[in-house]
């Protein structure tokens, strides 16, 4: 029997990514899709390139009713609107992944002084699990609630994640620099994404203040098993999706590039989504887009003793609806690659 899925908040781009991987799904059946905006519209008239390939219509959120239909519930909502959605979840033993930041964070205090309202279901953040198999695959599996990670903490950490658990680098001096496409600000209307603003145009915004900051300082620190505190840096580039981060630290020891590589040889030997790239070849948004991918490469820069490490995934994929499916592939005991194992598009 197929997995029954409900998807709230489809029709944004991290939604309709959900749809589109979800529709091709071999184990799964799309049984509701939410939205605010289109409710009683075909979601193809939505989104025109699922046609003949999504047939359902769009539905306004009967929070129950919805529950009650599906197996699993996966939430792309802005912050503060998913943990109604979740109580009714866990209320009816079904299982939930919240694309939003509602369940990323173990202190209920940080939340809320990053993310400025009040979080009211503190108890379920002792119940969360952080969705990033990579880390946390054996809790993801017996979890019924997973907070899917921020697309930029998803570079990031796994960009870092070898260093840290090796205790190799000088946790003081991270500097995280990374630059996203436009579609990482969703669908809505702002004057800062539109073609005018974007185009020929390059930025950073929200200098030391970006709210994924504090989610990437917690899940570096666990993985550095101390506390974190790091600079941040993103960026605005003029191309639909993709992010790419360049993450410097201060290496402890010297050490050779091959000594670094090998590390993350072993670290990564099993994962099928983290793609060490051969030598000679540096990650490029272009080369994960439109897949589950996340490619990474370590530099180590004698002259000055840091390591550099690039990494580069799809902000809607791995940074979103990719990584919420291998998190239900993992929930529901299925292989973690079911309906994700493809490579990108190119050009």
């Amino acid at each position: 029997m197929k997995i029954k899925v409900g998807i709230i908040g489809a029709t944004g781009y991290a939604g309709a990514e959900l749809v589109r991987l979800l529709s091709a799904h071999p184990e799964a059946e799309l049984v509701a899709l939410t939205t605010q905006s289109y409710g009683g519209k075909s979601f193809c008239e939505v989104y025109p390139h699922l046609y003949k390939y999504v047939d359902q219509k769009c539905c306004e959120l009967d929070i129950p009713d919805l529950v009650g239909k599906a197996d699993v519930i996966f939430a792309a909502l802005p912050h503060g609107h998913a943990i109604p959605v979740a109580r009714e979840v866990l209320k009816q033993g079904k299982k939930f992944i919240d694309l939003g930041a509602d369940f990323r964070f173990d202190r209920r205090e940080v939340y809320e002084q990053w993310y400025k309202v009040e979080h009211t279901a503190p108890d379920l953040l002792e119940q969360k699990v952080y969705g990033l198999p990579e880390v946390y695959r054996e809790k993801i599996k017996s979890a019924s609630l997973v907070g899917n990670p921020g697309c930029y903490p998803t570079s990031v950490i796994l960009g870092l994640a070898p260093l840290l658990k090796h205790g190799l680098v000088d946790t003081g001096t991270v500097v995280a620099d990374s630059k996203s496409g436009v579609s990482g600000a969703g669908r809505g209307l702002s004057l800062g994404n539109h073609f005018c603003e974007v185009n020929e145009n390059f930025r950073a915004y929200n200098v030391g203040m970006h709210r994924h900051t504090p989610e990437i300082e917690q899940e570096l620190g666990k993985l550095a098993g101390e506390e974190m505190v790091i600079s941040f840096t993103p960026h605005l580039t003029p191309m639909n999706r993709g992010i790419l981060s360049t993450v410097y630290a201060k290496l402890k020891q010297e050490m050779t590039l091959g000594q670094v590589r090998s590390i993350y040889e072993e670290y990564y030997r099993s994962e099928f989504f983290v793609r060490l790239l051969p030598p000679g070849i540096l990650p490029q948004t272009k080369a994960v887009a439109g897949s589950n991918h996340c490619d990474v490469v370590p530099v180590v820069d004698p002259r000055t003793g840091r390591v550099v490490v690039i990494s580069a995934i799809d902000n809607l994929i791995k940074g979103a609806a990719g990584q919420a499916v291998q998190n239900m592939n993992l929930m529901f005991g299925l292989p973690e690659i079911t309906g994700l194992n493809r490579p990108g598009l190119y050009p």
